[in-house]
């Protein structure tokens, strides 16, 4: 964890954007996702965008280096659905410990293809972060050296498509699909095929029921617990649905930080749902309770009538610039409808903000 928190103390740090966006632009038909490995496999696989790190590993490793590339600190694998529950839908239940292996394996190899042509090209003798931050102080021009170049694996822990707050019957408001050991287990086998695989950090992401996100947290603590593995810290980022304030859930996000704080995370922060311009008050106030590093990555404005993200790199990168500037934020990047150029845009307009400052927590006795 030493290295990552040193990177958050040095700079404000860029995860990536959307893995699903630029999967679409490969136009890919249900002979794509099934491969030669699965061309006769019962049900209907395209769509499983999961499955394209078995596959297709050459897209998904396309898409990490692009992230990379347009300025991406971390990564996320390409496994938001990559649990027993998850991957039910397409009767590939088996297959979800094998799935967060290539994932993670593949975004690893991504980050050493990155570093390697990095390395052989002739601009790498200019550190490209350092470069014209003449607005930063001197301090952390610096400390910049040791950490600008590090990139990281964060293995990515969806919400999944069962919740354990709410029935999936409207007349019957006490069933529940699934339970919390059914859940945790799962996650507990996508924990083991990220770690195996070789991520850096855990990502519990897009929570929309905070009961899951414990379910997720409990199977990582046990995981460690079991294995007597180092653990690897833990990010957590929830999702407000409206204007609210809300989860969907019902948590405020007050209530969902204090929820989910007790498992000591690297950051906590938000993504998805919304778009900057919508998730700004929310991120002004978790700067304000929350003890540990802060994340904010949104979605590229709000949909269209016809589901599309029409929001341009410049004008994402002009909100995220704001929330830098009042320091709000340690890591930020992108969710549903970003893209490379947003990614670019966003870092090269925060990299001379200085990150937030953890506050100092008073112990009551």
């Amino acid at each position: 964890m030493s290295n990552i928190k040193s990177a958050l103390e040095s700079r404000i740090l860029i995860i990536d954007g959307a893995m699903g966006t630029m999967i679409q632009r490969y136009k890919l038909e249900e002979g794509d996702y099934r491969g030669d490995r699965f061309k006769d496999w019962a049900s209907d696989v395209k769509g499983n965008n999961d499955l394209l790190s078995i596959t297709r590993p050459d897209i998904i490793r396309a898409i990490h280096l692009e992230y990379l590339e347009a300025g991406a600190d971390i990564i996320e694998t390409n496994t938001f659905s990559s649990t027993a529950i998850a991957q039910a839908d397409y009767n590939m239940q088996s297959l979800a410990y094998e799935l967060n292996v290539a994932s993670a394996q593949v975004a690893r190899r991504a980050i050493e293809e990155h570093l390697k042509l990095k390395a052989e090209s002739p601009k790498s003798k200019t550190d490209p972060v350092i470069g014209n931050r003449s607005s930063v102080n001197e301090k952390s021009v610096n400390c910049q050296p040791s950490t600008s170049n590090q990139k990281f694996v964060a293995g990515a822990i969806g919400p999944m498509n069962k919740t354990l707050s709410l029935s999936p019957d409207v007349n019957n408001p006490g069933f529940r699909s699934v339970s919390f050991d059914e859940v945790s287990d799962a996650y507990y086998e996508q924990v083991s095929g990220l770690v195996d695989g070789g991520v850096d950090l855990l990502l519990i992401e897009t929570i929309f029921d905070t009961l899951n996100a414990k379910a997720a947290i409990y199977a990582i603590k046990k995981y460690f617990r079991d294995t007597k593995k180092e653990p690897l810290p833990i990010m957590i980022s929830g999702t407000i649905t409206d204007a609210s304030g809300r989860t969907l859930s019902g948590q405020t996000l007050e209530a969902f930080y204090t929820s989910v704080a007790h498992a000591k995370p690297l950051s906590v922060g938000l993504n998805c749902a919304l778009g900057a311009a919508e998730m700004r008050p929310h991120i002004a106030e978790l700067s304000k309770i929350a003890s540990c590093y802060t994340s904010a990555y949104p979605n590229a404005g709000l949909p269209n009538s016809m589901g599309l993200y029409e929001e341009e790199p410049e004008e994402t990168a002009h909100f995220l610039e704001e929330w830098a500037r009042e320091g709000f934020v340690n890591i930020v990047g992108g969710c549903c409808g970003t893209t490379p150029d947003h990614i670019r845009h966003i870092a090269e307009q925060v990299k001379k903000f200085t990150p937030r400052k953890l506050p100092v927590v008073e112990l009551v006795a």
